[in-house]
């Protein structure tokens, strides 16, 4: 029940409250979407509303998210974060630890990468619309560019982790060639191992190999 709640909220931060937030851009575009958001009159939002925002959302969510793979992990590549080419054949034997990585690190990446996407554009359909005639440029502005800074630093240190922690399970393998993938898993056309680094003492590395040791002990028969 733990593992399915932390996996729903996982999703929860990854794509529907990013794409939220893109929807209440496209509101102060769109008067039907903001209908959906407020509803018609003192009614308030009907059901109906409420299956376009959830789909809307889902829909906002991906967008921003193929967005964030285009610019941002573009950006953090050409700034020197690189994406370590993993062993995958030690994957399914570790697949437990692994699912605890991406819920603990790259959700929180997905998260603070595709809400920092979602805000620039919804930022930017807002000054376009006539609610922004009341705000003056500057203020908005400045809270738009420390926030921008905030999450782009937070995503950093999220995927760092991620790859870190991906590293420490897998261990690399020598590599030729890397194609980056939207979803974060990246397809290596290497086979041959790296030598082993020595195991790390961090708290990290601690509880994500205790992770796998429980993984590959679930996986073995009982003697008799």
């Amino acid at each position: 029940m733990n593992d399915l709640m932390t996996r729903r909220f996982g999703l929860l931060i990854a794509y529907i409250v990013p794409g939220f937030v893109m929807l209440l851009g496209v509101a102060s575009l769109a008067e039907p979407v903001w209908g959906w958001l407020v509803g018609v009159g003192s009614v308030g939002p009907s059901f109906g509303a409420v299956l376009y925002v959830a789909v809307g959302s889902v829909a906002a969510g991906m967008t921003a998210s193929v967005l964030r793979w285009a610019f941002l992990d573009t950006l953090h590549e050409a700034t020197g974060l690189h994406r370590p080419s993993l062993d995958e054949s030690r994957l399914a034997d570790r697949l437990v630890a692994y699912d605890y990585l991406v819920e603990q690190h790259y959700r929180y990446y997905q998260f603070y990468g595709n809400t920092l996407v979602a805000l620039i554009l919804a930022f930017a359909m807002w000054r376009l619309s006539n609610h922004a005639d009341a705000a003056p440029v500057g203020w908005p502005e400045c809270v738009l560019t420390i926030i921008t800074f905030v999450f782009a630093a937070g995503s950093r240190d999220a995927l760092r982790k991620y790859y870190a922690g991906g590293e420490l399970l897998l261990g690399k393998v020598s590599h030729r060639r890397r194609r980056r993938m939207t979803n974060g898993k990246h397809h290596s056309a290497a086979t041959s191992p790296a030598p082993k680094a020595a195991t790390p003492k961090s708290g990290m590395a601690r509880r994500v190999l205790s992770k796998a040791g429980a993984a590959s002990s679930a996986g073995k028969p009982q003697s008799k």
